[in-house]
């Protein structure tokens, strides 16, 4: 039999795996792997633990979102009933001022047109008595009686007149 490389190869392969399992050389580094796969799971773990934190935290800041759009779109349509119902109120002062306005504007120019109608009256009373009185003063003919009348007339036309104007 003849020794060669190959079986020093051999022989050295052997005493090489017989001194790895004398060191215990393939259980620390089942060992070293073990542990790197359970950090693996931990940090797995972990991130599926933090995934599920961000997911809730995203459903709440959703759900706090929904509301505060839903609160803000209530506010709205809150303030355009208020601005509709206000300005349908001041629609309905205005008419109202107005209306008053107008009654008080009629109401004086029926109280200057009494005014104006009992002055008339006055006048032409006033004038009718100094009329009489002259009359009877003078107590003339007819035809004198008769140009008085004219004139008095003539007088009356013409303070009515002034009175209109």
């Amino acid at each position: 039999m003849a020794i060669d490389a190959s079986f020093w190869v051999a022989i050295s392969f052997v005493i090489f795996f017989g001194v790895l399992i004398y060191l215990k050389i393939p259980q620390k580094i089942n060992e070293v792997l073990n542990k790197l796969i359970s950090d693996i799971k931990n940090e797995l773990d972990e991130s599926e633990k933090l995934r599920s934190e961000a997911k809730t935290l995203l459903d709440n800041a959703q759900a706090k979102l929904d509301t505060a759009e839903k609160t803000s779109k209530d506010i709205l349509d809150q303030v355009k009933k208020e601005s509709e119902n206000l300005i349908i109120e001041t629609n309905d002062k205005f008419h109202k001022n107005a209306e008053l306005k107008k009654n008080l504007a009629e109401n004086k120019i029926a109280q200057m047109k009494e005014a104006a109608i009992k002055e008339i009256k006055d006048t032409s009373i006033k004038i009718a008595i100094d009329s009489v009185k002259k009359i009877i003063t003078t107590a003339v003919d007819k035809s004198k009686l008769d140009n008085l009348f004219n004139k008095n007339l003539e007088e009356t036309k013409a303070a009515l007149k002034k009175i209109n104007s």
